[in-house]
């Protein structure tokens, strides 16, 4: 068990890696971590977010890390809440400009930009590690409401 699981009264959820290689893994992805939401009982709109912000970071991870990792695990907080944890890492080229990544339009592909800027606004709380040449490492949470 990892210190950030859930205690308590409720069920112990082990902590869960997905592996992200090929265009699958993404759809599975994302299928976890809704699993992951309903069963923490997260609201269809706190669902949405979650898969939404999910959705992105294993998708810049297989595109633009070459492929990586997804943790789900779910914390308990010091004020007895929920949430649902994401850690995706890849051992891709890193970003060299993260203020620039963060940034609402830039996109180093054919997306729309919303990317990592999107995503910290979904979650309640990112945290971003990277090191041009040595990969990323994104950690979110959303706790339950």
């Amino acid at each position: 068990m990892l210190p950030d699981e859930l205690t308590g009264s409720a069920p112990a959820v082990p902590a869960r890696e997905h592996v992200v290689q090929v265009e699958e893994d993404l759809l599975t992805a994302r299928h976890a971590v809704r699993a992951g939401a309903v069963a923490v009982g997260f609201s269809i709109v706190d669902q949405t977010k979650i898969v939404t912000a999910a959705s992105e970071l294993v998708r810049n991870a297989y595109i633009h890390g070459g492929g990586g990792v997804m943790t789900i695990t779910v914390p308990r907080d010091e004020r007895g809440r929920i949430g649902l944890r994401l850690r995706v890492r890849d051992n891709g080229p890193g970003i060299a400009d993260v203020e620039q990544a963060m940034t609402d339009g830039f996109s180093t592909g054919a997306g729309l930009g919303h990317g990592l800027g999107g995503t910290r606004r979904l979650v309640d709380e990112f945290h971003l590690d990277t090191t041009p040449g040595r990969g990323t490492t994104v950690t979110i949470t959303r706790w339950k409401t």
